[in-house]
């Protein structure tokens, strides 16, 4: 099927959203037990950590982990935010600089300043935009980016997000005195596919939608290891405890470019593969073999893939053994750990 759906439903009891572009799976959103990305606390600091200049904090949901602090005591409170996802065992990654983000504003309380998204081009609506965004935030010390969603959206609309986002950054920051507590909760699948998939889509939101659409079918494809390149090519992609491990063969093509063929293939769909299953941390990418005069097309492809996703990734290049690696942010939890039944 031509054309972007994004289907609202749940899976085992956990709110879900998923994102279908021509018929394939672009995006998957499934809720987890675990605190959410963008969940607000008032913390207590704990104990410092030394040689790493960091902090242990304490939260209503467990221990977090702040990095790069200065001039901070225990008992001391202060307000974090969620980046990502902890591993088993270890302490939730949180920081001090807060964004309160929504579908055409983010307000930057620690970066002054108002601003529009680089890729709205057209001056005349930059100058609207501006305008709109002096009006609501009037002398407010706070920041403001207005996201590249405001280029199709009305302006009432704007002005409406920006001025209850600006709201609820001024609650949250006064809030700074007492025990540990929760502030904001972070939003749920529904909620994100309403702020970031932003371009025209057919939305579904009827109960069952994820088994009439086949994304029920879709989410079962990614338990399997094996992914199947355009072209004849396979991979292998395999989280173990320490890293995430992906194999690249070139499958029956015996040609002089097929693991070329193989590998950029790979490379360029490797976001979505890994965004899709909420894979992060070390990646090593054991690609099928090839010269070294191919490695710069390769990188020239991978670089531009990960350079249109949203989620951090450094691509650290290439280890003497050939193998090319890279370090993801764990900003969603395993597809594996979201699909066991809620106890």
């Amino acid at each position: 099927m031509k054309g972007r759906q994004i289907i609202l439903d749940h899976v085992n009891g956990r709110e879900a959203a998923a994102l279908i572009v021509d018929g394939r799976l672009e995006d998957l959103l499934i809720d987890g037990d675990d605190p959410r990305p963008g969940a607000i606390y008032r913390a207590v600091a704990d104990r410092p950590v030394k040689g790493q200049g960091g902090l242990f904090l304490r939260t209503p949901d467990g221990t977090a982990f702040l990095r790069q602090v200065k001039g901070i005591a225990p008992g001391d409170t202060m307000l974090v935010q969620v980046t990502g996802h902890a591993e088993d065992g270890k302490a939730l990654p949180v920081t001090q600089k807060l964004l309160f983000k929504s579908r055409y504003a983010i307000v930057t309380p620690d970066a002054p300043g108002l601003n529009v998204s680089r890729s709205i081009k057209d001056d005349d609506l930059r100058d609207t935009l501006l305008a709109i965004a002096h009006e609501v935030m009037g002398d407010s010390k706070m920041g403001l980016i207005l996201r590249s969603s405001c280029a199709e959206a009305d302006p009432e609309d704007i002005g409406e997000d920006i001025a209850e986002m600006a709201d609820l950054a001024v609650a949250v920051l006064a809030d700074t005195e007492g025990e540990a507590e929760c502030l904001t909760e972070g939003d749920g699948p529904h909620a994100v596919a309403w702020r970031d998939w932003v371009e025209p889509a057919e939305i579904i939101t009827q109960a069952g939608s994820f088994a009439s659409h086949g994304v029920l079918e879709m989410i079962d494809a990614l338990l399997d290891p094996r992914v199947t390149l355009a072209g004849g090519g396979h991979a292998f992609i395999e989280p173990t405890r320490a890293l995430v491990a992906v194999d690249v063969n070139t499958g029956a093509d015996t040609s002089p470019a097929a693991a070329l063929k193989a590998n950029i293939t790979l490379g360029r769909d490797l976001p979505r593969l890994l965004r899709l299953r909420g894979l992060g941390g070390q990646i090593t990418l054991d690609l099928a073999p090839m010269p070294k005069k191919d490695r710069r097309a390769f990188e020239m492809a991978i670089k531009a893939a990960f350079r249109a996703d949203s989620i951090e990734t450094v691509l650290a290049g290439w280890t003497p053994l050939g193998h090319y690696e890279l370090q993801r942010q764990r900003v969603r939890q395993p597809l594996t750990t979201l699909l066991e039944p809620r106890g």
